[in-house]
C-alpha cells in the first residue's frame, strides 16, 4: 500500500481571474490516479492545503512526523514546488522508508498541465527506489539535498 500525503501546492491551485487569484482547492490527486490508470494500492491522506511559499517549519515537522508515523514504507507527498527541496531536506531523517515529493508547474486544473505525467512517473518511481526521499519532477529524480528549483527555467535541476 502507497501512502500518499497532500499538502496543496500549484497541483491543487484554483484560479479565480485574469489577475491569477488563487486559492489551493480540493485535491484533484484521485482524478489525476485515475486517468493514470491507477485504481487502487494507495490511501490518500490530506495534511495541509498551503502554498508551499507560506509553509512553515512547523508546518514541515508535522509532514515529516506524519510520514514517520505511516505504517506503509513507500510514500508519495503532493508539495508546492517554491519549498520542495526545503521539505525534502526535513525528512532526510526518516530512512527506513521510500519517500517522494511531487507537484506541478501549472495546476492540474489547466489543460497544458505537467500534473498528471508528474503523478505518474512519481507513482513508478516510489516503487522503484529504494530507501531515502526524493523529488520526482517532469522525468527526473532528484535525492534530497542535491536539489533546487531554477525559477527562470522553471525546472528542477541538481544543486
Amino acid at each position: 500500500m502507497i501512502q500518499i500525503f497532500t499538502t496543496g501546492g500549484t497541483i491543487d491551485k484554483v484560479y479565480f481571474d485574469a489577475n491569477s487569484a488563487f486559492e489551493i482547492g480540493d485535491t484533484l490527486l484521485p482524478e489525476l490516479l485515475t486517468e493514470s490508470n491507477i485504481h487502487d494500492g494507495y490511501a490518500i491522506n490530506g495534511l495541509l492545503r498551503k502554498d508551499s511559499l507560506e509553509m512553515t517549519d512547523a508546518d514541515r515537522e508535522a509532514v515529516r512526523e506524519a510520514v514517520a508515523a505511516a505504517d506503509a514504507t513507500q510514500i508519495l507527498i503532493t508539495h508546492g514546488t517554491d519549498t520542495m527541496a526545503e521539505t525534502a531536506r526535513a525528512l532526510s531523517t526518516i530512512t527506513d522508508k521510500t519517500i517522494v515529493l511531487l507537484g506541478a508547474m501549472q495546476p492540474a486544473r489547466m489543460r497544458r498541465s505537467d500534473a498528471i505525467f508528474n503523478v505518474g512517473f512519481a507513482w513508478a518511481a516510489v516503487q522503484l527506489l529504494p530507501a531515502g526521499v526524493y523529488i520526482a519532477m517532469n522525468g527526473e529524480v532528484f535525492e534530497a539535498g542535491a536539489v533546487r528549483k531554477n525559477l527562470k527555467a522553471q525546472k528542477f535541476e541538481r544543486a
